[in-house]
């Protein structure tokens, strides 16, 4: 469904709607905590930095590590 999104202004209105604020916030504290893995900072850094609990960031790295690929792509795409 949301790969069928044309545009990023779309994309946004759409989860403003389908998600509370507090989610939101944390998808954005998972993506802020998923790039500082993958630039290998450490975790207790990382959750000082961030605000994340110490268990979200090692949830988050084993999800950019050994996850389904999600995590990685955008990652990738994000450093070109």
């Amino acid at each position: 469904m949301i790969a069928s999104l044309d545009s990023t202004d779309l994309a946004s209105l759409f989860l403003k709607d389908l998600c509370t604020r507090s989610e939101l916030e944390a998808l954005g504290q998972r993506w802020e905590v998923a790039q500082l893995v993958d630039q290998q900072v450490p975790y207790l850094e990382i959750a000082r930095r961030t605000g994340a609990s110490t268990a979200t960031v090692t949830r988050v790295a084993q999800w950019v590590r050994h996850g389904e690929g999600g995590y990685r792509a955008i990652l990738d795409r994000s450093q070109v």
